[in-house]
């Protein structure tokens, strides 16, 4: 890449340092397409929930070639086997990491020092090495930020690199909101839709939920943009029988597929992800395998879009105008809050693990080129050094 003009310098050339700078600024990946996956599951038509072979033999057939992000082992309210569900993943979570070193492997545990809590916390003990987040349910509701800050102390001491998730699902959660996300083991929080609502004593419905919590999700994502914290969306419980294909990527063949072979349940489910992908949401909860393609693609820029975002940057450069100054592009006068749109989309794709290693080459590049306090603007995700 050339810098025509002498107000930009040259990348740092030291490797040593620009290893430490991309790792800084941009952040930690996103946790992206987080599905729900029950470590012992109830079986309708036998009536019965499965035992420890059953389940075991479940998880290396779907765990282990999961496209999810993240896999959500809930052990809370989605969990009646509570103690068979902990032996299961004391069992299986060395096996899942060794095979899918790419997926975020998240357990979802029960409220702060009840004392299903004080067991999930003796499993995450145990098996610290292969767990990458702890979600904790119903963050802040009985002992406040306290139970976040005890949290973090305590994985700490068994591994460091362990982060929290608080999921918001109380009003007394939603006030102390920047209490929960001040400290560095939170990146993101979850916004818990349905307890919340239930708590709010607010009717929701699977088709219109963006629209009637809109209000308390717009106040989670203003406290969570002050905080440099990401957002994760609300889970979908409509469920259809069709799945697209993972060859549809571009946003017309997916409206394609929709118009064609998809279900009311599914063009639902898309239409609440691109909302929220519109809002700068970092994640989304699933609840069926069939939700994963049709909701990352919904949240990951396609290939069509980052093509666009990165011309518009190069022109930018190539007209002094990447920090201040416009350019006319395809029709449209664009100024430095529009490049800094373009370089959120790279950023983004590069979160969810979707940028090819010459783009986010260029993303980085493009970072380099900006002070400090624009990059914070821009991308507040990482820290700045």
């Amino acid at each position: 890449m050339e810098y025509p003009n002498k107000h930009y310098a040259e990348p740092f050339a030291d490797v040593d340092f620009c290893r430490v700078f991309n790792n800084t600024v941009l952040g930690d990946y996103w946790p992206g397409i987080q599905l729900y996956y029950p470590p012992v599951k109830y079986a309708p038509s036998l009536g019965i929930y499965e035992d420890l072979a059953q389940a075991s033999q479940r998880i290396k057939k779907h765990a282990y070639e999961t496209r999810a992000h993240t896999l959500i082992f809930d052990l809370e309210d989605g969990c009646r086997q509570k103690e068979m569900s902990r032996t299961l993943l004391r069992q299986e979570l060395a096996g899942l990491r060794q095979h899918n070193k790419d997926v975020t492997i998240a357990v979802r545990v029960n409220p702060f020092r009840t004392t299903e809590y004080e067991q999930d916390m003796d499993l995450v003990r145990d098996m610290g090495d292969c767990i990458d987040v702890v979600m904790l349910a119903k963050a802040g509701e009985a002992y406040g930020a306290a139970e976040v800050r005890d949290l973090s102390n305590l994985l700490v001491s068994i591994n460091n690199k362990i982060t929290i998730q608080p999921i918001i699902e109380h009003p007394k959660s939603l006030k102390i909101a920047p209490d929960l996300m001040q400290y560095s083991t939170v990146k993101h929080v979850v916004f818990g839709i349905h307890d919340f609502s239930k708590a709010m004593g607010i009717h929701i419905t699977p088709e219109n939920w963006t629209e009637e919590l809109k209000h308390f999700m717009y106040q989670i994502m203003f406290e969570a943009r002050i905080a440099g914290k990401g957002v994760i969306g609300g889970v979908e419980t409509l469920i259809g029988s069709s799945s697209m294909p993972e060859k549809f990527v571009e946003p017309h063949d997916v409206r394609r597929w929709l118009d064609l072979h998809g279900e009311e349940e599914s063009r639902i489910v898309y239409k609440h992800a691109c909302e929220e992908t519109a809002m700068g949401l970092t994640g989304k909860q699933v609840i069926h395998p069939g939700h994963i393609h049709l909701c990352k693609v919904a949240y990951t820029p396609s290939p069509t879009d980052i093509n666009q975002k990165i011309a518009i940057l190069k022109a930018a450069i190539e007209a002094d105008a990447l920090l201040g100054g416009a350019i006319k592009f395809e029709g449209e006068m664009l100024d430095p809050p529009m490049f800094g749109k373009a370089l959120q989309t790279l950023l983004r794709a590069n979160a969810l693990k979707a940028l090819k290693p010459q783009d986010r080459q260029f993303a980085i590049e493009v970072l380099q080129l900006m002070p400090a306090q624009v990059i914070r603007e821009n991308w507040p995700y990482g820290a700045i050094l």
